[in-house]
């Protein structure tokens, strides 16, 4: 990756490639949710697969940021290193992130600041085929506008408390939303990816994050991550939505189980 924009992987892929026909998906996504009663959301879970799969259950968290643009000004995202081993946490040296909707700033300044931390470095490599932070970039654009700033990390071997003090650093104040991306249970028959991901959503909310590990969350090692930062603020978590590819696309012999999670 030699440019200072980072582009845009898998648009046509994941998402839409044009820019109408991607701002009218995620539109639709958005429309039919509510908002959530109470505080404004401090973190997300979200899922990253194909729209058609996952768009209405990241809908369903990123709906209760409307009213939030102008507010919030940086969004670390954090996800699993899909396509190349890494150590640590790793980071980009692009500038921006293109998507169909326009580029989206890296906020440099606090990738220098966490860069002291052993565990954090550069690797263009890892981030120039994923998805699973690129995916989440234009529902930002269209809830938050264009006031905001990345700060994108993925996960590769680490300790969930190597995490934890990575968020702990960036956690900031209301102009600092964390998200994590990850989808919940891979592959498993309907019924079973059912039960699995209800046991999961029920120990995020609970807070028993060493009972998810590879099995229930391809992001386990992130959401354990936020989940101890979270725990120590004492914080309210809360599973908006729990629905796998089987109920959002149709039926299928294999499914992935997505979850949105609230904490504030």
């Amino acid at each position: 990756m030699t440019s200072p924009i980072r582009p845009a992987a898998v648009a046509g892929q994941f998402y839409p490639a044009e820019k109408e026909a991607l701002w009218t998906a995620v539109m639709d996504y958005l429309r039919p949710v509510k908002s959530a009663p109470g505080k404004a959301p401090k973190a997300l879970i979200v899922p990253h697969a194909g729209y058609i799969y996952s768009g209405p259950v990241a809908a369903s968290a990123y709906a209760q940021l409307r009213g939030l643009a102008g507010r919030i000004r940086r969004v670390v995202l954090i996800g699993p290193a899909h396509y190349r081993h890494c150590q640590g946490m790793v980071y980009p040296s692009a500038e921006s992130f293109a998507t169909p909707l326009g580029n989206v700033p890296v906020d440099r300044k606090a990738l220098s600041e966490i860069n002291t931390l052993a565990w954090v470095s550069e690797d263009d490599l890892a981030h120039e085929p994923e998805h699973g932070l690129e995916v989440q970039l234009p529902f930002l654009q269209i809830v938050l506008g264009t006031g905001f700033s990345v700060v994108p990390l993925l996960v590769g071997s680490i300790q969930p408390d190597q995490v934890r003090e990575v968020i702990d650093q960036l956690w900031g104040d209301d102009s600092t939303l964390i998200i994590i991306s990850s989808d919940l249970s891979h592959y498993l028959p309907y019924d079973e990816a059912k039960l699995i991901d209800a046991r999961t959503a029920s120990n995020i909310e609970t807070f028993e994050e060493a009972h998810i590990g590879s099995l229930h969350a391809c992001g386990n090692l992130a959401i354990r991550g936020l989940l101890r930062a979270a725990e120590a603020r004492d914080m309210n978590v809360e599973v908006v939505d729990l629905r796998n590819s089987g109920d959002t696309a149709g039926p299928r012999d294999r499914v992935v189980g997505y979850a949105a999670v609230l904490f504030n």
